[in-house]
């Protein structure tokens, strides 16, 4: 790539406006970031991970423009409601991206209570409606909705994890859905479903090591995935060279599973 062809595609998403969510922390954070590199203005929500200092300093534009960081609980919908009227406060939305979500906890479906099956599908699928419901006014022609699902989603996931592939699963319905219903205003409906990506929350929580180990050695690229890996895919489908692609669930997992 040349000098003039970097430069390109590091000012691509210059003037755009771009609201990640759960942008605090592991691949919310590291798509927050490749977005901000790319010149896009970034606000990103977060509920438990807030985003000190140096980190919203990596979000800045690079012709100076700072991030802003939002506190909000994303199953609530009035706090959805409160997150709309600010970014409206800011003008339209160019880029959406819905990463925030979570396995909560292990459990198996004939242990598992029902109100934990239903937190599980409130915040990473009710959390993707209100969201979108609430925002999608605010979203210009041309614009990008993205969401991070998940491997689990098209596997059924690990031991106990179940709940969290059967919400996964229905963000990529969700995904071709909605883009049928809103391709006629200019606006792409994409997600991208990551491998085992290392250095993330979720598996420094919930995998033990010797499963992380076992994982990584069936990977056929021969290595865990990043989170840069996950950002880079979320900004390709950001961008515009991607205006022809919508509807797409887009596996970024290194061979891990073919779809």
């Amino acid at each position: 790539m040349t000098d003039t062809q970097e430069h390109d595609r590091a000012l691509e998403l210059s003037g755009r406006t771009a609201l990640v969510t759960g942008g605090g922390v592991g691949i919310g954070a590291a798509i927050a970031e490749e977005l901000a590199r790319r010149g896009a203005r970034v606000i990103v929500t977060y509920r438990s991970h807030e985003p000190d200092g140096d980190a919203l300093a990596r979000l800045r534009t690079p012709d100076g423009r700072d991030a802003i960081a939002l506190r909000v609980d994303l199953t609530v919908e009035d706090e959805v409601r409160q997150l709309r009227d600010s970014v409206a406060g800011r003008g339209m939305l160019d880029i959406l991206v819905h990463n925030a979500g979570g396995l909560i906890e292990r459990s198996t479906i004939a242990e598992m209570p029902y109100s934990l099956f239903r937190r599980v599908q409130a915040l990473n699928v009710d959390s993707v409606f209100l969201v979108t419901h609430h925002l999608l006014p605010l979203m210009r022609e041309g614009g990008r909705i993205v969401t991070v699902a998940s491997l689990a989603g098209r596997t059924g996931g690990h031991a106990g994890a179940t709940a969290y592939a059967t919400a996964k699963a229905a963000l990529f319905g969700f995904t071709r859905g909605l883009a049928a219903e809103i391709a006629a205003q200019g606006i792409t409906v994409n997600a991208v479903a990551p491998g085992f990506i290392e250095a993330t929350p979720f598996h420094d929580t919930f995998t033990t090591a010797d499963s992380k180990a076992a994982t990584v050695q069936g990977i056929p690229v021969g290595r865990a995935g990043s989170p840069a890996d996950v950002a880079s895919a979320v900004a390709w489908l950001s961008s515009p060279g991607a205006s022809f692609t919508t509807g797409v669930v887009l596996d970024v997992n290194g061979g891990q599973h073919f779809s």
